[in-house]
């Protein structure tokens, strides 16, 4: 094997290491899916797919950037500074979805509070039943799913946009720029490598984690569902901002 053959393997397998281990070190890359999959009771196949689009969406937007910025010779540190601008934008927009879900969840969760009302019949039959003021079903013209539930895409186009601003912060000084080092080859190798790696593993954790949480019933996630999805991603957010 040539010595220059040797490097690009080294590099390549380096980019498949990185992108495995900076998306599972980072909750931020599959939990927000798995919770909001949970809460909104979404088929495994929807949630793969709106992963796979956000995986596919935060790679390539690093991608585009690092070779834009190959192409017209800007310095490593103006691509760095740039790749942080775009994770302290990415943490504050998924604070600031986290916080307006959260507050829209727990006034759902509010409104599904359940209470009984007395009914009497002409005949002096008394009976009480359960009902709650959850308003989702006030909305018939919205297109429905087979559980009932009123689908609304802003969540999951929501996540997209903020993967989209999310950088792969080792991707470029640490596999792209050695790789422009020797030639346009070793880029697309390189870049094919760790973007395999990272959607691949944003797949394989989500899909899991997904389905052991299907084996899981719990009475209050029919009504604290949201809640629960809307304060994992606030802290995912939070976890980003501060550097955890």
């Amino acid at each position: 094997m040539m010595l220059s053959d040797l490097g690009f393997w080294t590099l390549t397998g380096s980019a498949v290491i990185i992108g495995i281990t900076h998306t599972l070190l980072g909750p931020d890359h599959y939990l927000p899916f798995v919770a909001l999959s949970k809460a909104r009771k979404w088929s495994v196949a929807k949630t793969m797919r709106l992963t796979l689009l956000c995986g596919f969406g935060h790679v390539a937007s690093s991608v585009l950037i690092g070779f834009i910025g190959i192409i017209l010779g800007v310095s490593l540190g103006s691509l760095e500074f740039i790749e942080s601008f775009r994770g302290d934008v990415a943490a504050w927009l998924l604070i600031g979805f986290g916080a307006l879900y959260l507050v829209w969840a727990l006034r759902r969760a509010g409104k599904r509070k359940t209470h009984e009302h007395p009914h009497v019949h002409s005949d002096g039959t008394i009976h009480k039943h359960p009902h709650s003021h959850d308003g989702d079903h006030a909305h018939p013209h919205l297109e429905e799913n087979r559980d009932g539930n009123v689908q609304k895409p802003v969540a999951a186009w929501s996540l997209f946009i903020i993967f989209i601003f999310g950088p792969c912060e080792a991707l470029i000084p640490l596999l792209l720029y050695p790789a422009a080092q020797e030639n346009w080859y070793w880029c697309i190798g390189v870049v094919l490598a760790f973007s395999l790696a990272t959607v691949g593993t944003m797949l394989a954790a989500v899909f899991a984690l997904t389905r052991g949480l299907s084996f899981l019933r719990l009475p209050s996630m029919e009504r604290w569902g949201q809640v629960f999805a809307a304060g994992i991603i606030l802290m995912c957010g939070l976890a980003i901002r501060l550097g955890l």
